[in-house]
């Protein structure tokens, strides 16, 4: 299983690599830039470089990226939506630059226009992009929500409407946030729930749209529609929740990642927990 956690590039994006293996990571996922403002400098293409030496130099298999939190693909507001739009297209620029493929994001907000109209700019904003960008490089990943408020993507049938009306649909999956989709309604605490989630996962999405799983604890309860993460085996889910998911095969080669409260000062003890429960194979 390859597990890591959210890395902070406090530093330079180049130091992350390094913070990542110093926690155990075996992937990582970071921000490309500061995710509460809109503006950033340019990257710079000599800590592009040393970002990627880095990480084969500290040996993490993978990086993901999770866009800004700021950036609303589905907002009704024309301001709104071109500055996203604008920001998510330079969020991918950055993306290729440090070598990654899979960009992380919440896909959007409908602000009260309605369910199917904000659907519907979610996918016209990622069509806009990827056709700005000329480049199938950078995967789609969009993140399951726990639909608080009007945030979209808290169903597998509203992901799949979005994917199914790309552009290009082959660069595009869907990142399963085991707190989000808790709090949406799916019921993962059960082994027959957990079964019965990912046989819908697979009839909805297809289980080759699974491109990464966030491992978070909730401090809510199942179907509350409420974003609250909680340290693995502290909150509502348990160890039991996460023993199914570190040990099973079809998520073998799926990114894992830690989003959880404390986050550095825990990491590396969070992960030897998660290492605890994988079963020995003989």
């Amino acid at each position: 299983m390859m597990l890591g956690a959210h890395v902070s590039i406090s530093g330079g994006l180049d130091k992350a690599p390094e913070r990542a293996r110093s926690l155990t990571c075996d992937c990582m996922q970071i921000f490309s830039k500061n995710q509460m403002q809109w503006t950033a400098k340019p990257l710079d293409a000599a800590e592009a470089g040393r970002f990627k030496a880095n990480m084969k130099e500290f040996e993490i298999e993978e990086a993901v990226i999770h866009d800004s939190y700021l950036i609303n693909l589905g907002s009704p507001k024309s301001d709104q939506l071109k500055r996203s739009r604008s920001v998510f297209l330079d969020e991918m620029a950055r993306a290729r630059a440090l070598g990654i493929r899979k960009l992380i994001f919440h896909p959007g907000a409908h602000m009260e226009s309605g369910i199917q109209e904000g659907l519907k700019r979610i996918a016209e904003s990622l069509n806009w992009c990827r056709a700005e960008s000329g480049s199938d490089y950078v995967e789609f990943v969009l993140e399951i929500t726990a639909g608080q408020g009007t945030y979209l993507g808290s169903s597998f049938e509203q992901l799949a409407r979005i994917i199914d009306s790309l552009d290009d649909q082959g660069s595009a999956g869907v990142c399963f946030d085991t707190c989000h989709a808790y709090s949406a309604g799916y019921d993962i605490k059960t082994r027959k729930g957990f079964e019965s989630t990912f046989d819908s996962f697979d009839e909805t999405l297809g289980m080759e749209r699974l491109k990464a799983i966030h491992l978070n604890d909730s401090k809510v309860s199942m179907g509350s529609h409420i974003d609250r993460h909680e340290q693995i085996g502290k909150g509502v889910l348990g160890l039991g929740t996460f023993k199914m998911f570190v040990n099973e095969n079809r998520f073998e080669k799926v990114p894992m990642i830690l989003e959880t409260p404390k986050g550095d000062e825990m990491y590396k003890q969070e992960l030897k927990t998660l290492r605890s429960l994988i079963k020995k194979r003989k």
